[in-house]
């Protein structure tokens, strides 16, 4: 089955060479980048993904790129309400869902995979192709929207970006464990996702 979405003979072949890797951890998991696999889904050769990306550690890169391009992309569609409270559980629930959708490529993105395994040094910005930072692109919408909720006087005033990373490490702890079965013995929705974002946004008023 050909996994590539239909494109037009003018669409990038490093675009079907992403999508394929994203829709092959989907179905398969980290066991399935292998460069003659994706070269013979994508239907070009194995020289091709060297020509376009370098090398399977290129293609990785661009695939996490487009990870946090789709994650992004997921977050700001979220309609901003007059309640910025709501609009950023709505954006925990959203990544929660992204996060599950395809729990390989989440992985591949925060370098918990084999595949990953290059992980992302804590001291340096990791900047993409274009010089831009995807991962800090999407974690700027939990930032904005921090912003206006002190702006309503629904959190205390103090720096929205350190409000925006206490956000993201409850709810990126919480999703991988969830993805790791360890909720198992609990509805990890009703009973811990939802008391947690109450409770942390309590913390915050």
């Amino acid at each position: 089955m050909n996994r590539v979405r239909q494109v037009s003979d003018h669409d990038d072949v490093r675009v079907r060479f992403v999508e394929t890797a994203i829709a092959l951890l989907g179905e398969e998991g980290p066991a399935a980048m292998q460069a003659r696999r994706l070269s013979r889904e994508v239907g070009a050769s194995t020289i091709g993904l060297y020509h376009y990306f370098g090398g399977m550690p290129e293609l990785l890169t661009a695939v996490k790129e487009e990870g946090f391009r789709r994650l992004g992309d997921r977050l700001a569609a979220i309609p901003r309400t007059d309640d910025p409270v709501a609009d950023i559980k709505a954006m925990a629930l959203a990544y929660r869902e992204t996060a599950h959708s395809n729990r390989h490529l989440y992985d591949l993105m925060f370098g918990f995979s084999a595949s990953g395994k290059d992980r992302p040094n804590p001291n340096t910005r990791k900047e993409y192709a274009d010089g831009s930072d995807v991962a800090l692109d999407s974690y700027g919408h939990l930032v904005d929207t921090a912003q206006r909720a002190m702006g309503a006087g629904q959190i205390r005033p103090q720096d929205a970006a350190h409000v925006a990373a206490q956000l993201w490490s409850v709810l990126h702890g919480f999703v991988t464990l969830e993805l790791a079965g360890h909720f198992h013995h609990v509805n990890a929705l009703d009973e811990v996702f939802l008391p947690m974002t109450t409770n942390l946004f309590d913390g915050l008023a």
